[in-house]
């Protein structure tokens, strides 16, 4: 398959035809990793998207139940120094 350079904007870029697209199972707006390899050979990779969670999902998978680590305890029994005492 042959892709031409393309001038947009003040960058250049390919055009990926959507079957292609399809077939690599990547979309609009994704972002690829791009190596440079020996005589000039590029290689495309799909970043790993990590899942973002929402405070409630992560909240849920807190024991509220569960005792306060002892250095977060030490931190909480200190008292106020400083401009925090103001």
């Amino acid at each position: 398959m042959e892709l031409i350079i393309r001038k947009i904007g003040n960058s250049a870029g390919l055009a990926l035809p959507a079957p292609l697209l399809r077939e690599l199972g990547l979309s609009v707006g994704q972002t690829l990793l791009v190596e440079r390899a020996e005589q000039g050979t590029l290689t495309l990779q799909p970043k790993k998207v990590r899942k973002k969670y929402s405070a409630a999902e992560l909240n849920a998978q807190c024991n509220p139940r569960a005792p306060m680590p002892s250095d977060l305890a030490a931190w909480d029994a200190l008292r106020p120094a400083g401009s925090e005492a103001l």
